[in-house]
């Protein structure tokens, strides 16, 4: 077929001198829309109307990869498409290259194909066997990789990866993109630096914007913070205040209360069905303020307990708006040293916990198979304490 031209988003300098790095394999570490994934389609485009063959985009999920499959769909003129297969989020190409995005949720699946050229998106996310099995589709023809991704710790096969890049492996180019490279290049607004280090705690700021890894994994409150509140037991004095996060399924009810210090001074922790939860939590707190988790089935435990004009109960819906608030406020709290807290299941859970960031959201919670119901309570009691101040910041 004759000539067809491609028009592609132009790249500012610093994302094209990442992309188009001469070493065969590049890592780069990113902020969050610094346009890491826009300069990796390009780059890719450009590898595909260079070399016929299959083309891959490897993402750690299928619904990842799309977002990319999606933009590369926008981003091939009509005239050089043979087929789109959506299914299989493939495109099929008149040249007789074929660029595919695929999940990397099973890496076994990965093996086998000769590919001319690969993406690794979200790496920091990915299973280290996603960069093996990539990187030996590539042996044969010598093929580039480009692996994105952003910061997320230190004890991943990328953040290792990258470390070995930057110190001048032989065959390996490292590049990092920040938020101010970024608004540099134009693709943000100045603004959003400012709301970003307004609205997310130091460490996760420092892991989505600026690419530097935080002492502690995916943990939105920072060991060291974590740490310097605990004590070996709970504090002295009376609550003024709880906090209830209530357990469903196999999870547990956990009931905190904080004195007038906020420090955490009562602990309770248990699995009982709905109308034994009500009343121990009713005859612990009493007529102290508490505020409730009420999302799904806790709305009934909720009228329960607000049941004989017990305004003191007072329910607090979880999503993931008003989950990330909650537990920012909490790292703030942590951050600042302003209470402290026993050690134990309660610490262990605060140190065991993790924020993700996928599709534009930060997302927070325990990690598979563990349980995140002290960290609530701990953070429902934080809020309640500061409402006594009357900042009604969840609202």
């Amino acid at each position: 077929m004759g000539e067809v031209l491609i028009e592609v988003a132009p790249l500012y300098a610093k994302q094209r001198n990442a992309v188009f790095d001469s070493a065969r394999h590049v890592f780069i570490e990113a902020s969050t829309k610094s346009g890491k994934t826009t300069g990796c389609l390009v780059w890719q485009l450009d590898q595909i109307s260079k070399k016929r063959g299959h083309h891959w985009w490897v993402a750690p999920i299928t619904l990842q990869a799309k977002i990319a499959f999606d933009r590369a769909i926008n981003m091939v003129p009509e005239a050089l498409v043979k087929r789109i297969d959506r299914r299989l989020q493939v495109i099929e190409l008149r040249t007789g290259s074929v660029w595919s995005f695929k999940s990397g949720d099973r890496p076994d699946n990965l093996y086998g194909e000769d590919i001319q050229s690969g993406v690794i998106d979200e790496a920091s996310r990915c299973r280290e066997e996603v960069w093996t099995a990539v990187r030996t589709c590539t042996t044969k023809p010598r093929s580039p990789l480009r692996v994105i991704g952003n910061v997320k710790g230190r004890k991943n096969w990328f953040y290792t990866m990258c470390r070995k890049a930057e110190a001048g492996e032989p065959g390996l180019g490292y590049h990092k993109l920040t938020i101010f490279d970024a608004v540099e290049g134009g693709v943000i607004h100045e603004d959003e630096i400012a709301e970003a280090q307004r609205d997310l705690t130091e460490n996760i700021f420092k892991e989505l914007y600026m690419a530097e890894a935080s002492d502690y994994e995916g943990n939105p409150f920072g060991a060291h913070h974590i740490e310097r509140a605990e004590r070996p037991n709970l504090a002295l004095g009376s609550p003024v205040c709880f906090g209830v996060d209530l357990g469903k399924a196999r999870d547990w009810t956990v009931l905190i209360g904080l004195n007038d210090s906020g420090d955490v001074c009562a602990f309770e922790r248990f699995q009982h069905n709905w109308n034994i939860t009500s009343n121990l939590i009713s005859s612990i707190v009493g007529d102290i303020p508490c505020l409730v988790d009420s999302t799904g089935l806790g709305d009934p435990i909720l009228d329960a307990l607000q049941a004989n004009d017990k305004s003191n109960f007072i329910g607090f819906k979880f999503t993931s708006s008003s989950k990330q608030q909650l537990m920012e406020g909490l790292a703030l709290d942590l951050q600042q040293s302003v209470f402290q807290l026993p050690s134990g299941v309660l610490s262990s859970e605060l140190k065991a916990f993790e924020y993700k960031y996928e599709r534009g959201l930060v997302k927070y919670g325990a990690p598979g198979g563990m349980h995140d119901d002290c960290v609530c309570a701990l953070a429902l009691s934080r809020a309640q304490f500061r409402k006594r101040s009357e900042i009604v910041w969840w609202r």
